[in-house]
């Protein structure tokens, strides 16, 4: 029942094939074989890819059967159509696009089953460069907010410096009424004078504007300062947003980016090994001499070619035959002389038709 199968799979005449040595079948057995095992791999690496684009199991899998019932007709249309010649010259001939076509196979199936196999490779590939584009990321976003906080921090910084400079005057308006008082500067007098009580009353009007400058800078502080929170949190918030987007960096075409930049070797051994099992079929019937199926099928080919060079032959026959007739035939007439009568009666008769008709359209006219 394998061995049935295997068979079919390798696209050989069943009819034919039945009637040969056992040898013979299984060696078609063996090439039906390598195309079903290849399908299978196709199936299973389309699968993965499309697992890793879609993240759904079912349409997964479904599409990968598809893609690999598509493999396995490619394949068993390759094998079935590669037919022993007399000269090796024309078998290489015919392999050429055929080892062309198994070459894109070979690349289309390995290439997924290659990011299986490195998956834990790639993953830390991925992950270095989500890292980078992480801190890529929050560099982009701190240059959308930070020159308006820095701008703000200034505009605190001119209000507290504000607060200092009056600060400063006020506490110097201090020193000055104090020493006028114990006689040090000033007027050098001893006592709460006239010139003290005009430096106190400058120094208390400097301590109430001081007062309010604190209020209203500070009220304008707070404000600013609020400002600065809000924007920093806009910026949390814009990075927390992005990150998923980074976080999702993992899709089909990511990791094959990932793949090219770990060592080629290994990855080139495994494409070697898919395209030894792509191209072993083909190779097998290479390098394989005729057997007894090839005769066969060459055998019936060319019985079929036979009958039909027959038949096209005979309706070539069949058409000159005929048209050597019909020339015989129309010569022979062309001399009767009752069929040249009858037409020159019939040709008068039409004349005469003629003439009375245009008699008649210019009478209607005149």
């Amino acid at each position: 029942m394998l061995k049935q199968f295997f068979l079919i799979c390798s696209g050989v005449d069943l009819l034919l094939i039945k009637d040969c040595a056992n040898g013979e079948q299984n060696k078609y057995a063996g090439i039906g074989a390598t195309v079903f095992f290849t399908a299978l791999m196709a199936t299973i690496a389309c699968s993965y890819a499309l697992f890793t684009v879609f993240d759904n199991l079912y349409s997964a899998i479904f599409f990968g059967f598809i893609w690999g019932l598509l493999i396995f007709n490619l394949d068993r249309f390759i094998v079935s159509t590669l037919k022993k010649k007399e000269s090796k010259r024309q078998e290489i001939a015919q392999v050429i696009p055929r080892l062309f076509l198994a070459f894109i196979i070979a690349v289309v199936i390995s290439k997924p089953l290659e990011l299986k196999i490195f998956e834990k490779e790639i993953n830390q590939v991925l992950l270095t460069e989500k890292n980078q584009m992480t801190l890529a990321n929050k560099s982009q976003i701190a240059q959308q907010f930070t020159p308006e906080i820095n701008n703000i921090n200034s505009e605190i910084a001119i209000l507290k410096n504000e607060i200092l400079a009056k600060e400063g005057e006020t506490n110097s308006l201090y020193e000055t009424y104090i020493a006028e008082a114990e006689g040090t500067k000033g007027t050098k007098r001893l006592g709460k004078g006239p010139v003290y009580k005009e430096k106190r009353a400058k120094h208390d009007a400097a301590l109430a504007e001081l007062q309010l400058l604190k209020e209203s800078n500070n009220k304008k502080i707070k404000a600013k300062e609020l400002a600065i929170i809000n924007l920093q949190e806009n910026q949390k918030l814009t990075e927390t947003k992005t990150q998923p987007i980074i976080s999702n960096f993992d899709g089909l075409m990511a990791r094959i980016e990932a793949l090219n930049k770990l060592p080629l070797l290994p990855s080139f051994f495994i494409f070697l090994l898919f395209l030894a099992i792509e191209t072993a079929p083909i190779f097998s019937k290479l390098i394989s001499s005729k057997g007894e199926y090839d005769y066969k099928l060459e055998n019936q080919e060319s019985i079929i070619k036979t009958w039909i060079q027959q038949q096209v032959q005979q309706r070539e026959a069949i058409l000159k035959t005929d048209i050597d007739i019909n020339n015989k035939v129309y010569s022979d007439l062309k001399t009767e002389e009752e069929l040249y009568n009858y037409k020159q009666k019939m040709a008068r008769n039409l004349m005469k038709l003629q003439a009375d008709t245009f008699y008649k359209n210019e009478q209607n006219i005149l």
